[in-house]
């Protein structure tokens, strides 16, 4: 393979919603550069970058997958992300290591939920964009419709960069406005174009539409508007750089079209992407973290003349392989067996095969220049985020920040053998999906598994089957509810036991009264005159804490109360720590008689992004969710809802939302609060938990 330098190299993603052809686009670029020896197909799982066994099975894109092609002189790296809400993290990961994003939109959907939050991502990190209206080839695909949802979603800077010949099935090339000529296709042919003059039915419109991405690429050029205005047109050999720095500077977002699986406009992607996208060492710098006290971030060229550093995008948990950690080379030359500090983790790691990936394919290469993507195995401790480099020049490159996930289950082990193997498997599918999160609940005392929706879940527990031969269950998780009081007590807890010798003696008086929420526990030693010896007084307050977490209505653990000691007794002989802790507890429940318990539920907060001619039926549901809406927002076609809803009412909520919005509708939320449960409600909580414990008391006789 051979070695390529910066600026002959490309980086970009592709990026659209789920089924708009990304994979397919990305097969047909591959088998048009020579890459491949066949068009690789999504639906009979021969797609180069849909390798993983649960995307071949689901027809779907799950994580992002690598592929490089070589173009004229170029070599073109690919990431190819998944569409779907639930894995669209995967694209966001992908952002600080390419120059350019490539949205794919369907030529029948337009502009779709995934489209605009992918947007949104690239936004956040000025990537410059191409769109490419795919599948072109569709039954009521239309470029005047796509091209309408567009400019309407992103405004007027989306402008064609070329027009479709033929419509849907009689689909056969496209008209280039740039150099006003037209390449022609063979359908499911090599996917080369033939180059001839644009058809006589399409000359017009061409004219109109070439002078319409003249003039919008001159607005940002006094000299080019000079130009234009002296001469009506700008000539070629200045139009294509001067597009090259409006793409660059997100100034124009142009579209073109094709379609994968027809093998029609793959040629022209790849032109387009050489001549327009930016090249690496196009970068002024790359910008680290702040790591010095003076405040300023350290930045680096991207150029093989400065010091070695690399940022890990990706890492892929390989049942034979071991780790793979996909990388981007921002500055230096990275070479094979080179010992590099991870910077990130304060430890040394060696670089022993350095490869660049085709798909599942690990291809070897001696070395990798700035800018160049590429893979090695068997890291000791590197994870996605970790930043590598040259001991002598240190940098850290900032890690991308992802929301919290959306859902939880309960996960059980279906065997002894799988509880012994649960934790390995579930910590290597963590290092590569930063949205997987695994955890035990200290109340409940379930193992939970937290994800971006039930599917994102069911496909890391097929993985875990699959690669780990570990089997478990998923279930709802059991809702954390609290005890609380709601009013006030003065007790006294007295226990007194007489035996054979010492007895034990404690004698304790107390006030019990409420805290605001959040306040969990307060203890005040009140005591005067030494009614109980000092040493016994954490006996006390240790007997209470034991009694308030167990409960007093449900066995769930009490909170947000205070408690008073003020008064007692103490026998010299029988008074012990252990009197004392019986004391305490028979003092809590005596106060919980009178303080008027009563149960706590969790409340999330939730934010939802639904269509907007969604809205009306999530405001519907989020009330019959015993929920309060805390405020709406518009974005570009989108209503976001925000909401707290109790815990107990969400916890179906991914399936339920999918089906009110035809799966267009994405959440995420969080712990919000705890607040009081209403006393409907109440009788059904107590009765079933008690219930539970019962069970669980003959399971154990």
């Amino acid at each position: 393979m051979k070695v390529y330098e910066g600026a002959n190299i490309r980086n970009v993603v592709m990026m659209g919603h789920g089924h708009a052809g990304k994979t397919s686009l990305v097969s047909a670029m591959l088998y048009t550069a020579g890459a491949t020896q066949r068009l690789g197909r999504v639906d009979d799982g021969t797609a180069p970058t849909d390798y993983d066994d649960e995307e071949i099975a689901r027809k779907m894109s799950i994580g992002s997958g690598l592929a490089y092609v070589e173009w004229g002189k170029t070599k073109i790296n690919v990431v190819d992300t998944p569409g779907f809400s639930m894995f669209v993290h995967e694209a966001k990961m992908v952002l600080p290591v390419v120059e350019a994003a490539i949205v794919v939109v369907d030529g029948v959907a337009g502009v779709e939920v995934v489209t605009q939050r992918i947007w949104s991502y690239c936004e956040e990190f000025q990537t410059p964009r191409l769109i490419v209206a795919s599948r072109m080839d569709r039954e009521r695909a239309d470029a005047e419709r796509v091209l309408e949802s567009l400019t309407r979603v992103f405004g007027r800077t989306v402008i064609p960069l070329e027009l479709p010949i033929g419509r849907e099935k009689n689909l056969s090339g496209v008209v280039d406005l740039v150099r006003m000529k037209a390449y022609t296709y063979e359908l499911g042919g090599n996917g080369k174009g033939k180059e001839t003059e644009i058809p006589a039915n399409l000359k017009d419109q061409a004219q109109e539409a070439h002078e319409k991405l003249v003039e919008m690429i001159a607005e940002g050029n006094d000299t080019l508007m000079e130009e234009f205005f002296d001469k009506g047109t700008i000539p070629e050999e200045d139009l294509i750089p001067a597009l090259h720095d409006a793409i660059r500077e997100d100034r124009i977002f142009p579209v073109i079209f094709s379609s994968g699986l027809g093998n029609i406009g793959a040629d022209r992607v790849m032109d387009f992407i050489v001549d327009y996208t930016p090249a690496p060492t196009e970068r002024e710098s790359v910008q680290g973290e702040v790591t010095s006290g003076n405040g300023e971030p350290p930045g680096r060229k991207v150029a093989d003349s400065e010091p070695t550093s690399l940022y890990v995008f990706k890492t892929v948990s390989d049942p034979f392989a071991g780790r793979i950690s996909y990388f981007k080379a921002f500055s230096g030359v990275v070479k094979n067996d080179a010992v590099l500090q991870n910077f990130t983790r304060g430890s040394q790691e060696k670089l022993a095969h350095i490869s660049i990936m085709q798909g599942k394919t690990a291809v070897p290469v001696p070395e990798l220049h700035a800018g160049d993507i590429g893979a090695v195995a068997k890291l000791r401790e590197t994870l996605t985020g970790d930043t590598l480099g040259d001991k002598s020049a240190p940098i850290r490159y900032p890690k991308v920040s992802l929301p919290e996930p959306a859902i939880t289950f309960a996960i059980e082990p279906k065997s002894r053998a799988d509880e012994d193997k649960l934790g390995v498997g579930i910590h290597k599918l963590m290092e590569e999906d930063a949205m997987l999160r695994f955890f035990r609940d200290a109340q409940t005392k379930e193992f939970l598994i937290a994800g971006t929706g039930q599917q994102h879940i069911e496909v890391a527990v097929a993985k875990m089957k699959k690669r780990y031969h570990t089997e478990v269950n998923l279930k709802a998780p059991k809702v954390p509810y609290r005890e609380t009081i709601r009013g006030r007590a003065d007790v006294q807890g007295r226990h007194k036991k007489q035996t054979g010798g010492h007895g034990q003696y404690g004698d304790c008086k107390i006030k019990m009264e409420p805290l605001p929420r959040g306040g969990e526990f307060e203890f005040v030693n009140d005591i005067f005159g030494g009614a109980i010896p000092k040493n016994f007084i954490p006996a006390v307050e240790k007997g209470i804490k034991d009694a308030a977490a167990r409960g007093y209505l449900a066995g769930f653990p009490m909170t947000d109360f205070k408690v008073i000691l003020y008064d007692g007794s103490y026998h010299d002989v029988d008074s012990n720590d252990l009197s004392f802790q019986m004391a305490g507890r028979i003092a809590f429940k005596k106060a919980m008689e009178q303080a008027k318990p009563t149960l706590l539920e969790p409340v999330m907060g939730v934010e939802i992004t639904v269509p907007d001619e969604f809205a009306g039926t999530i405001m519907g549901d989020l009330n019959s969710r015993r929920g309060r809406i805390q405020g709406m927002d518009n974005k570009g076609g989108n209503t976001v809802v925000k909401a707290e809803v109790p815990m107990a009412e969400m916890l179906t909520y991914g399936a339920d939302l999918t089906s009110m919005t035809q799966g267009r509708g994405s959440f995420n939320m969080e712990m919000h609060h705890y607040d009081v449960v209403p006393s409907q409600l109440q009788e059904k909580i107590i009765d079933k938990a008690k219930a539970e414990r019962a069970e669980v008391k003959d399971e154990e006789e």
